[in-house]
């Protein structure tokens, strides 16, 4: 399948909804905690083990974004997409028979394994191909399109936990919930394959694949050997980690913070906050992501992990006395966590240059595989090994959060640490060159 390149006139603003449309399916998977609770009652199962789906799903997204990567880059944004959609809607039918049949390891291959691998290649599809049509503003560009998969569970989060309202929160409920999920985001992703285009290899266009590259241009094989690229790996695996440790219990945590008091939260109320968080998680991809196109990459960073640190600090201080003070910090927290990601990749080309852009995106994305298994398990493990202990409502997530601010932390260090890379990484001219002219011969 060859990359579809864009006819004379193509607007370029029309590829970020094609990427949308991709990102806001695979984004349902920061819903997941909606089905937590049914599946624990249901399958009997832990928070432990009814977090593995998601877990697995974020594994599966770094892997299948670092091996795939220089594939991605290779077949272009069509072929990724196509593979994601039958991949991730696939993984939805696995997980419906696996509810249907009461089998749980099938929920977890299928939505967690192969609706994983869906979630790597989806993710990272429209990444270098935004970035070839917005070189004037690659934050704005990737936060557009990244904007989506953090505003997926705004859509899901509701519309699962309707679903399961009306199918029942049994084992036949769920199945029949994952089936529509599965059939329906088939449909949604197929308008992002029909619509992507590559720039044209006209000269003088906006985006023209044909350009030659500016400013330092570093190799994916040689990026990660170079300490910047494991600075931002380690950037951003303690980012996503204090961000994915509430994400993922967002439902259940808020009901146990105010279990004891004389407003408990409700089943629906605390679908409603999943939403919540998925919106400021979507407005921050954008918002946060198109402010460091002024402010410059490094110091977004401080923002996001100096402050989401302070923030973590006020949720175990003050949490469970303020509904309004709870909510307000994890929305602040979740902002940064989507603006983390959508700023990464404008990040990645200051550092190592346009040309092999997106795999390298795909080999960092490693970290998010790192956080998608640290961040539950840390808020999990604990929150079940305090329940063990007799323990109940926020005192369930004190020792998390503290761990949370330790992390931020170390983050903040390590992006203190980030400066441009050597130039012995950089790819000589001549070769920048040859992969244009080879760019230009794949797009005609």
């Amino acid at each position: 399948m060859s990359p579809p390149v864009a006819p004379p006139g193509w607007s370029r603003w029309l590829v970020p909804p094609a990427a949308l449309s991709i990102h806001l399916s695979i984004g349902q998977a920061y819903a997941w905690s909606v089905f937590k609770p049914p599946l624990e009652s249901a399958l009997g199962l832990s928070g432990t083990q009814s977090a593995l789906p998601f877990q697995l799903g974020i594994v599966m997204l770094g892997l299948s974004a670092a091996f795939g990567g220089t594939l991605v880059e290779r077949k272009g944004p069509r072929w990724a997409m196509t593979v994601a959609l039958l991949c991730f809607s696939s993984g939805f039918l696995l997980a419906a028979l696996g509810a249907s049949l009461e089998q749980y390891w099938l929920i977890v291959f299928g939505y967690g394994f192969v609706g994983g691998i869906g979630l790597g290649i989806g993710y990272i599809s429209p990444v270098s191909t935004l970035i070839k049509w917005f070189p004037d503003r690659p934050g704005m560009a990737t936060g557009i399109a990244i904007m989506g998969f953090g505003g997926g569970a705004l859509i899901a989060s509701p519309w699962s936990a309707q679903m399961l309202e009306s199918f029942g929160t049994d084992s036949s409920g769920i199945a029949l919930a994952f089936l529509v999920h599965g059939l329906s985001y088939a449909v949604f992703m197929l308008l992002g394959v029909l619509l992507v285009r590559v720039p044209s290899s006209a000269p003088g266009v906006r985006g023209t694949a044909g350009e030659a590259p500016t400013g330092p241009q570093v190799s994916a094989n040689q990026a990660i050997r170079t300490p910047q690229f494991w600075l931002l790996w380690i950037v951003l695996c303690m980012n996503v980690t204090a961000g994915i440790g509430i994400l993922e219990k967002a439902a259940p945590m808020i009901t146990d913070f105010f279990a004891d008091t004389s407003t408990p939260v409700s089943v629906t109320a605390a679908a409603g906050f999943v939403a919540l968080l998925s919106a400021a998680n979507m407005a921050g991809r954008i918002g946060w992501s198109s402010t460091s196109d002024l402010i410059g990459r490094k110091n977004i960073y401080r923002l996001y992990l100096g402050v989401g640190a302070l923030m973590y600090a006020l949720i175990a201080l003050f949490g469970d006395s303020s509904k309004p003070l709870f909510v307000l910090s994890a929305l602040v927290i979740l902002s940064f966590y989507g603006g983390g990601f959508a700023t990464v990749p404008a990040y990645l080309k200051d550092l190592f240059g346009t040309y092999q852009v997106g795999a390298i995106h795909g080999r960092l994305l490693t970290a998010w595989s790192t956080a998608g298994v640290l961040g539950p398990l840390i808020v999990n493990w604990i929150a079940d090994r305090q329940e063990e202990a007799g323990r109940h409502g926020a005192s369930l997530y004190g020792l998390s959060f503290v761990i949370m601010i330790g992390l931020l932390v170390v983050g903040f260090v390590a992006n203190e640490l980030i400066r441009p890379v050597d130039p012995r990484h950089h790819v000589p001219a001549p070769k920048e060159a040859a992969h244009v002219r080879r760019q230009r011969s794949e797009s005609a």
